[in-house]
C-alpha cells in the first residue's frame, strides 16, 4: 500500500534531519555521483602538504565518480590565488598585531615609571629613587624582558607558514594541486554553458527565484554583479541537468560543501532545505544528499577505505571546513565607573565625541586625554552618551559604556552621589528628585561655560532614557 498523496509530496519536510547515522547514506558513497563544491576544491590550498597529500590519496578512491560543473571549475580555476593571499595576508596581519601590541606593553611600562617619577620629583625631590627606576627600567632592559614572550608569540606564526608549501606567486608557474585535481577529474568537467542558456537561467535566479529566496544562492543576490551573484544558482542548475542523465534507478547526487548559509540550509532545522531535495526529485528524478567535506571524507574512510583518516589530517578538514560557517562575535567589553577611572579612552574615540556634540576645538582638561581618575570617568561616559542618544555613530569594535551621570529617584545611589541642587537652577531641572555624580560635578566646574549646558542636555536625556 503506497502512501497517501500528502506524505509523498512533502516527504523531504517530514524526513528527519540527515544524520552520519542514517541506512541509506551508505548508497550515495558506494555509487552515487560526488560533486565538490568551489569551497571544497579551495580547501585543498589551506591544508598542509602532509594532511593535503592524504585527503587527495583519499579522493582517487572516488575518482571515477567525481564531476565537476563547469562553474565550479571556473571559480576553482579562479579563486586559488585569493585563498593562498588571503591566508598570507591573515598571518602577517598576526605578527604586526603581536608586534605592535608587545611595543604597546613597552609603552606601558615605561609610561607607568614616568607616572611615578613625576610624583616623586613633585612631592618628594628624590633624585636618587628617580635615577634608581632609570637604572631599573628604561627601553632596553625592558625590550630584553619582553624578548621571550615575543618569541613564543611569532615563532607559532612563522611554523605555520613554513608548514604551508604553497604561494601564490609560485603556484603561477606551477601548480600542484591544479595537476592533481585535473587527474583525479580527468574529462568528467561540464562543458560551458551557451550564452543563451547562461542568460536565460540568469533571469530566472534575478526575477523570480531569488525574490522569492528560493533556493539555493537567493543570499549572494548582492554581490557586485548578477552574474557573480548567481553562481551558486548556475552550480545548481548544471547538478540537476547532469543528474538527469545518470542510469535510472541508481540517481543519487553527493554535494560536498562548506557552504552552511541560510540559501543552502534551513538554520531553524540545522539541515539542507527540504526544497532543493525536492526539485532535484521532481527535475532529474534523483536523491540528494548535501555533507561537509569532514562528514565526506569520514563516510569514505567508513563505508570504503574501512579505516579512517589520521587525526591530525581530519581536524585540519574539520577546522577549515568550520571557517566558512559564520561564527558568533565575542561580546563586547563594558566599561563600568571602575575600570573607567583606571584607564584612559582611545584618543581618537574621545575626540570623535567632542565633536560630535561641538565641544571646543581645545576642550578643558575635563574632555582632554589624560587627567585625574575623575576625569577618565567622564571621557568615558561622554564617549558612551553619545553613542548611545545617536549622536554619532559608534565603532563596531567600540566597547560598551554601562554608567549614567544623573538618575532621579527619592534616595541617593551610593555615598559618590550629590543632590541635584548641587547644579546652578539655570543648568538642571528637577533639582529636588535627582542624583548627580561627583565625578560629573567635577567635570562640571571644570568645563567651559559653552560646554556646560551640552553636558547637562546629555546627563538628562540619558536619565529620562533610563527611567
Amino acid at each position: 500500500m503506497t502512501d497517501p498523496a500528502l506524505l509523498q509530496r512533502f516527504s523531504a519536510w517530514l524526513r528527519p534531519a540527515p544524520s552520519p547515522e542514517d541506512e541509506e547514506r551508505s548508497a550515495f558513497f558506494a555509487d552515487g555521483l560526488i560533486v565538490l563544491d568551489t569551497n571544497a576544491l579551495l580547501s585543498l590550498y589551506e591544508y598542509t602538504s602532509a594532511s593535503r597529500e592524504e585527503v587527495l590519496v583519499t579522493l582517487e578512491r572516488v575518482s571515477e565518480r567525481l564531476w565537476m560543473p563547469y562553474q565550479v571549475g571556473l571559480e576553482f580555476v579562479r579563486g586559488r590565488h585569493t585563498v593562498l593571499k588571503s591566508r598570507d595576508r591573515v598571518l602577517n596581519d598576526a605578527k604586526k598585531s603581536v608586534n605592535s601590541k608587545l611595543e604597546a606593553a613597552l609603552s606601558a611600562v615605561l609610561d607607568a615609571k614616568k607616572t611615578v617619577q613625576s610624583q616623586l620629583e613633585k612631592f618628594a625631590r628624590a633624585p636618587e629613587e628617580i635615577a634608581a627606576l632609570d637604572e631599573l627600567i628604561n627601553q632596553q632592559s625592558v625590550k630584553e624582558l619582553l624578548a621571550p614572550y615575543r618569541c613564543a608569540l611569532t615563532t607559532p606564526l612563522a611554523d605555520l607558514k613554513a608548514d604551508h608549501d604553497l604561494t601564490s606567486a609560485g603556484i603561477a608557474a606551477s601548480d600542484p594541486i591544479l595537476d592533481k585535481v585535473a587527474g583525479l577529474y580527468g574529462s568528467r568537467v561540464g562543458e560551458e554553458p551557451g550564452d543563451r542558456v547562461v542568460r536565460k537561467r540568469l533571469e530566472e535566479a534575478t526575477e523570480f527565484r531569488f525574490p522569492n529566496e528560493i533556493p539555493p544562492g537567493f543570499a549572494d543576490a548582492g554581490k557586485e554583479t548578477p552574474l557573480k551573484g548567481a553562481g551558486d544558482f548556475l552550480l545548481w542548475e548544471e547538478l540537476v541537468e547532469e543528474a538527469g542523465r545518470l542510469p535510472e534507478g541508481s540517481r543519487r547526487v553527493l554535494l560536498v560543501s562548506n557552504d552552511a548559509k541560510r540559501d543552502w540550509y534551513d538554520v531553524r532545522q540545522n539541515r539542507p532545505w527540504p526544497a532543493l531535495f525536492n526539485e532535484l526529485k521532481r527535475r532529474a528524478g534523483a536523491d540528494l544528499r548535501i555533507e561537509t567535506p569532514p562528514d565526506f571524507y569520514d563516510g569514505i574512510g567508513k563505508f570504503l577505505l574501512h579505516t579512517a583518516l589520521a587525526a591530525g589530517t581530519y581536524e585540519e578538514i574539520r577546522r577549515v571546513s568550520e571557517s566558512f560557517s559564520p561564527s558568533a562575535p565575542e561580546p563586547l567589553p563594558t566599561v563600568t565607573v571602575t575600570a573607567a577611572a583606571e584607564a584612559d579612552p582611545p584618543s581618537a574615540l574621545l575626540a570623535e565625541a567632542c565633536r560630535s556634540v561641538a565641544f571646543g576645538s581645545k576642550p578643558g582638561r575635563h574632555a582632554s586625554q589624560g587627567g585625574s581618575a575623575g576625569q577618565r570617568v567622564f571621557q568615558w561616559w561622554l564617549i558612551g552618551v553619545t553613542a548611545q542618544l545617536g549622536r554619532r555613530a559608534p565603532d563596531e569594535e567600540e566597547p560598551t559604556v554601562d554608567f549614567p551621570a544623573a538618575v532621579r529617584g527619592a534616595e541617593a545611589p551610593g555615598t559618590d552621589w550629590a543632590p541635584g541642587t548641587e547644579l546652578p537652577a539655570g543648568y538642571w531641572v528637577n533639582r529636588e528628585s535627582s542624583w548627580i555624580a561627583q565625578w560629573f560635578l567635577s567635570a562640571f566646574k571644570e568645563a567651559a561655560i559653552a560646554d556646560r549646558h551640552t553636558m547637562c542636555v546629555l546627563a538628562a536625556q540619558q536619565a529620562a532614557e533610563s527611567q
